[in-house]
């Protein structure tokens, strides 16, 4: 009878991780994902909060004392690699 979750994929993917750490190697060679702080908020012609730039971009005081955007926020936003 199968034994299901103890065979498989599961464990082979189990054993090459026990197999990287004995020869030194990384678990996770990739990484993680790189992220960057996005600001989100509302605006006139949106009032549900989206992405509005990217924090090292925009100007979020402006936005908000011109009065073009309100109910600010900043998060961290996976990126994926433009090369």
């Amino acid at each position: 009878m199968p034994r299901g979750y103890e065979e498989g994929p599961v464990a082979e993917e189990a054993q090459a991780r026990i197999d990287a750490l004995e020869r030194g190697e990384p678990l996770d060679a990739q990484g993680a994902p790189p992220e960057r702080a996005a600001l989100f908020g509302s605006t006139e012609d949106d009032a549900e909060p989206h992405f509005l730039g990217w924090a090292d971009e925009v100007d979020a005081d402006e936005l908000f004392e011109s009065g073009r955007a309100w109910g600010l926020s900043f998060r961290r936003v996976s990126v994926k690699d433009s090369g």
